[in-house]
Order: structure tokens, then sequence, then C-alpha cells
């Protein structure tokens, strides 16, 4: 049986080694959502609700774990405003992207690091806050990445931790294999497995202090064929076949010749836990 590819070392660089390939399926899957609000403004949000009482007005030092692009690095750091915030991720080319797209945010020290959230490269008790955006499932062992949160987080620090459900975009497993692509597609194991919906805040509540967790179901609508084989053609679930993935145009020829073309509507429960050090500040 193949590794689940989130969590199979031997294809992280054909999954990250350009940063072109995750932009491309998460602009796609962006453009098509139709309800949900957008992750990085909810956990803003999250972030000034709970911050914990008679903490310094400003935040001190944020860090966004797994920042990939830095979609939400550059709204922390623009909203949240805190006088540093850092960036890190295990890939090398999500890294130089999210430096990129991020630059200079006005009054903000802002950061990017190559690091294993396993081992993060600051002090113990340093971050007010402590991001981890879709992030965990990535590891074989999330509770040892929350417990590393947990270790980086000031006694007065909130972390949010963030995932997809576990049965996220059935329907499209489900297109692919309508389609031949894939015949397989929906027996797969879910590429959300190790930190899911389901199990986050258990897996947190070993080293923090769950404050709430909240769930946000988000729909997509994809135009047509063309639409979905922007998202699919780099989705690392499918078995597909050469020439298929990493391309979208021969993607979206094979779904337009075995399937009529339509929208085709999917979803994916978000999940956020928000949880503080054990015995800091509530």
């Amino acid at each position: 049986m193949n590794l689940n590819p989130f969590l199979d070392p031997a294809r992280q660089e054909e999954l990250y080694g350009h940063a072109s390939r995750l932009a491309g399926r998460s602009n796609a899957l962006m453009r098509a959502r139709t309800v949900g609000q957008a992750v990085p403004d909810t956990i803003v949000q999250l972030a000034r609700t709970h911050r914990a009482h008679g903490s310094p007005e400003r935040l001190r030092f944020v860090v966004d774990i797994g920042c990939g692009c830095g979609t939400s690095s550059r709204v922390l750091a623009e909203q949240l405003h805190p006088e540093r915030l850092v960036g890190i991720d295990a890939a090398p080319a999500l890294v130089a992207e999210a430096r990129k797209r991020v630059g200079r945010v006005p009054g903000v020290q802002v950061g990017f690091l190559q690091g294993d959230f396993h081992r993060m490269p600051m002090p113990g008790g340093s971050c007010d806050l402590a991001v981890a955006a879709f992030c965990l499932y990535h590891s074989t062992y999330p509770e040892q990445a929350i417990a590393e949160i947990a270790r980086v987080l000031a006694p007065d620090g909130v972390a949010i931790l963030v995932t997809k459900a576990f049965d996220s975009y059935s329907e499209m497993d489900a297109l692919v294999a309508a389609a031949g692509l894939d015949p397989r597609a929906e027996q797969h194991e879910s590429l959300y497995i190790s930190a899911h919906g389901g199990n986050l805040a258990d897996l947190a509540k070993p080293s923090l202090n769950v404050i709430t967790t909240e769930h946000e179901e988000h729909r997509f609508t994809f135009d047509g064929h063309d639409h979905a084989a922007e998202y699919l053609a780099t989705n690392p679930k499918y078995d597909l076949a050469p020439g298929l993935y990493g391309n979208p145009d021969a993607m979206a020829a094979t779904l337009h010749e075995f399937l009529p073309d339509a929208p085709i509507t999917t979803s994916s429960l978000i999940t956020y836990v928000v949880a503080r050090p054990r015995g800091g500040r509530t």
C-alpha cells in the first residue's frame, strides 16, 4: 500500500519543491469557495477574542507555523500588527515565496525561516501567538508538534490550530473515480488522517489547555471541468496516469472526454482549536 503522500518523506520535494503547484491548487480552491469566511480572517478574530486578560495591548511575537506561501502570514502581520512575526515552513521553495509575497509590513519585523515544526528555532516561552493552520496533518506524530508549540508559547500566549475534516472534498474523489482517472480515488486514505477535525482537540489536550473548539463549513463550487482540473491536477491523493499529474490541461481534457461538463460542489468542515499553556493566565 502506498504511503499517505502528506506523510511520505520521499514525496515532499515533488509536492512542495515548486511553490507554483501549491499556489495553483489553493487559488483554484479559493476561487470556488461559496460559503465560509477566509481562514486567516477567522484566525485574527479568534486571536483578538481569546487573548489573556491583562496581556500587553500589542502582540510582541507571532509565529506562523507551516506558513506555506505566506497568505496567512501577511494577514496576521497587517491586521494584528505585532512587533515581530516569523513564518516557518519545511519547504525552501515555500519560504522563498512567502518572503516575496509578504514583503515589508510597516512597523512589523517580518521574517521567514526554513525549519521543522517539531523543533522550532526559538526560545521557550517566547511567543504571544502561535498559529498552525493546515500543517499538522503533515506530521506522523502531530502531538509532538503540538508539544513544541506549547514549549514556545509565553505564559499568557494563545495557540490557534486549524485543520480540515477527515472526509473533506469527497465529491472530488467521486468525480475522479467516475472519470476513470483513478478508479480507487474513493478508497484512498484521507490526506488529513493524522490531524483532522475529529481528533485535533484531543491531540492538543496533553500539552495545552483547550479553550474552545469551533467548526465552520466551507463549500466550494467549481464552474466545470476546466476549473476542477486546476485543483485536481496537483492533488497528491490520486494515482494518476503519466502526463496527468501537474498538467491541468490534460486533466481537463480527460474529464471532458468521459463525463458531461457541469459544475461540481464539494465541502470541508474547518476546525479551529484555541488553546493556552497549562497554568497560563486566563
